[in-house]
């Protein structure tokens, strides 16, 4: 996988699996499927490991095991694969992915387009206001360090925080970062959102494949890529085994909103739970994908107050210490 995935990688991981979806939904074999799309692959980049996936399928692996071995994909979309692959709704899950990604894509560009102008002022401003100085004094090496020395910082802390906001990550690192996120509005929300999304989505469709509830609990929980709910839901095997019903061990973790709990439960006593789950999947979908536009919204319009409010400031304190020089000058 690539350092950090851009905007563009994201479209045409998104077109993969749309392009994978129509062939095997026309009939077309899986295997030939992703051997046609290893010639024409999307991008470049998959095409080393489409190769891997197809060697792995022609030594029968499943799909998420050849998948896995191409090394190219995220945890939970293997995760989501097996259960699609063991419901017999690889088709549905493939689109769900490529929409996944798409949205993905759609958010970033929107988030990158609204940090451009405030990124420009900060660029502005960083170069501009200690070039006076450098005009008067000619001292090109005290320019740079007032330049270059506020601006690399920067761009390591905000390359360090990106590449830790990958999904690439063990199960530790991600644990941590998401105990860090929980509490930031909007991104730490719309992330539980979406981890509920993918769980439910998961669960339903290895309820619907006949995989029994002790074993279909775990496998959603590492589908919806949440370290949370994966070190929640691992320990419920010998509760579940002894008699207790998810539904029980649902509410009695605080890990799972109310809504979740309760409509769960109602489908569980109603023996409607797939009804259920495809509801609460689209309702944790929705809700994330509120959560992620606004967040994209705001955070350029956050970002450019800052940077602004640093330049008035900076330009405050120029003219402060000019007055205070004239003044001191009129005193002799």
């Amino acid at each position: 996988m690539p350092f950090l995935i851009t905007p563009g990688q994201l479209t045409r991981r998104a077109g993969f699996y749309h392009q994978l979806a129509a062939l095997t939904g026309a009939g077309v074999g899986l295997i030939p499927s992703v051997e046609q799309l290893q010639r024409h692959p999307p991008g470049t980049e998959f095409r080393q490991p489409l190769r891997r996936v197809v060697e792995a399928l022609h030594r029968g692996a499943t799909f998420a095991e050849a998948v896995r071995a191409g090394r190219w994909a995220l945890p939970f979309e293997a995760a989501l694969l097996e259960a699609a692959e063991r419901s017999g709704r690889l088709e549905d899950c493939l689109r769900s992915l490529g929409d996944y990604h798409e949205e993905r894509a759609r958010m970033a560009r929107q988030w990158l387009g609204g940090l451009a102008y405030p990124i420009f002022l900060l660029h502005f401003a960083v170069f501009l206001l200690p070039f006076s100085q450098f005009f008067a004094t000619g001292d090109g090496v005290a320019y740079l360090r007032k330049t270059l020395g506020v601006l690399l910082p920067l761009y390591a802390v905000v390359g360090l925080g990106l590449f830790a906001a990958q999904s690439r990550h063990g199960e530790g690192w991600r644990s941590l970062w998401e105990k860090l996120l929980h509490g930031v509005p909007l991104l730490g929300t719309g992330r539980r959102a979406l981890a509920l999304s993918r769980l439910a989505m998961a669960l339903e469709a290895l309820i619907n494949a006949g995989v029994s509830i002790v074993e279909a609990w775990p496998l959603a929980a590492q589908a919806s890529s949440s370290p949370a709910l994966v070190r929640v839901v691992t320990r419920w095997r010998q509760p579940l085994e002894t008699g207790r019903t998810p539904a029980e061990l649902v509410r009695a973790q605080g890990v799972f909103p109310e809504m979740f709990a309760s409509q769960y439960a109602t489908g569980e006593a109603s023996g409607r739970l797939d009804e259920t789950l495809r509801r609460l999947q689209r309702y944790y979908q929705d809700e994330a994908t509120q959560k992620f536009t606004a967040l994209a919204q705001w955070t350029p319009r956050l970002f450019y107050l800052i940077v602004a409010g640093l330049i008035a400031w900076k330009v405050m304190a120029f003219w402060l210490g000019y007055f205070d020089l004239i003044r001191r000058a009129g005193e002799f």
